[in-house]
C-alpha cells in the first residue's frame, strides 16, 4: 500500500514552494551561509543535544544526574511521537515534490513533516530556560539557526518547521510540568 499525502499538505506545498525555493537558492548562492546552515543542521541532528544532556552533572552537581535522565526521557518521548507522526502523514520533502528546490544536504528519509531538528531545538531551549537560563545565550541562537537551516537547505517546508516547533513546545511544556526533577532544580 502506497502512503497518501493528506490534501492539506498538497495545498500547503503549492502555497509554500515558491518561498522555499527562493530561500534554498539564496542560501546556496554563497559558500559562507551554506556552510553555516550545513554545520547548524549537522550539530542539530544530535551532537548539540547529547552534549547538553551530558553536561547536566557538571552544571548541577548531584541533581544533574536526575536532570540528565529528565532531558533524555523527554528526548525519547519526542523521537517516538515525531516518528509516529512522520510515518503516518507522509509529506514528501520539498526537493522531491518540486525538483526546482535544491536539496543541499542528504535527507535521512523521504518525508518532511514535522521537522525533528526544530522539534528538538525547541524542547532543549525550553529545558535550558528552566534549568540554566544563562546557557540560552548559546542555545537559542543555535536553535533558530537549526530551524532556518532546514528550509535553507531544501529539506523542509516552512510549515514543517512551524509544526516541529509547535510539537516541541507542547512536549517541552508537558515535560516541565510532569517531571518533578525540573521543579527541584529550580528550587536549588
Amino acid at each position: 500500500m502506497t502512503p497518501r499525502t493528506p490534501a492539506l499538505f498538497r495545498r500547503l506545498d503549492l502555497l509554500e514552494w515558491s518561498l522555499c525555493h527562493r530561500l534554498a537558492v539564496a542560501t546556496s548562492a554563497a559558500p559562507l551561509p551554506l556552510g553555516l546552515l550545513r554545520l547548524a543542521s549537522r550539530v542539530g541532528d544530535w551532537p548539540a543535544w547529547v552534549l547538553l544532556i551530558a553536561l547536566q552533572p557538571l552544571l548541577h552537581g548531584a541533581l544533574g544526574w536526575r536532570l540528565m535522565l529528565h532531558f533524555s526521557l523527554t528526548a525519547l518521548v519526542a523521537v517516538s511521537l515525531y516518528r509516529l507522526i512522520k510515518t503516518r502523514l507522509c509529506r514528501e520533502r520539498p526537493s522531491i515534490t518540486f525538483r526546482a528546490i535544491p536539496c543541499r544536504e542528504p535527507p535521512r528519509d523521504r518525508y518532511s513533516f514535522p521537522s525533528g531538528h526544530t522539534l528538538h531545538a525547541v524542547i532543549f531551549s525550553l529545558l535550558t530556560a528552566a534549568t540554566q537560563p544563562w546557557l540560552l545565550l548559546l542555545v537559542l541562537p543555535l536553535a533558530l539557526l537549526i530551524a532556518l537551516s532546514r528550509v535553507g537547505l531544501g529539506l523542509h517546508y516552512i510549515s514543517d518547521v512551524i509544526g516541529g516547533a509547535l510539537l516541541g513546545l507542547t512536549i517541552g511544556l508537558i515535560s516541565l510540568y510532569w517531571l518533578p526533577v525540573t521543579a527541584q532544580a529550580l528550587a536549588h
